[in-house]
């Protein structure tokens, strides 16, 4: 299928955005102030927080690095896939440039 003729049915999806930060709750805090958001999920060590087009992921440097997470069918195209505590299987890689990339499976999303 070419680009011109994908529908959005078809393309994968951006998921979330992860950033560095050094504590969690006062990111949390920060964020649920100043916008309009709800904690998915939250812990001292990374929180997911749902806005209305994507997640914000806040992680702190020992755990996960700053990151883009997609949604793919192709995820399992890349190796084994790790079961995270939230549910979720994925696979990081890094991008042409070196930019850590997560690659979630759709059906555990």
């Amino acid at each position: 299928m070419s680009e011109a003729t994908q529908t959005p049915e078809n393309l994968d999806s951006l998921h979330h955005v992860a950033i560095s930060v050094s504590s969690i709750s006062e990111a949390v805090k920060w964020y649920t102030t100043t916008f309009r958001c709800q904690i998915a999920y939250q812990d001292d060590t990374w929180a997911l927080l749902k806005f209305a087009n994507v997640s914000l992921a806040l992680v702190i440097p020992e755990q996960h690095p700053p990151h883009l997470g997609f949604v793919t069918p192709r995820a399992r195209e890349y190796g084994t896939l790790k079961r995270h505590r939230d549910g979720t299987e994925s696979i990081y890689i890094a991008d042409s440039a070196g930019n850590a990339v997560e690659l979630l499976a759709p059906e555990t999303v």
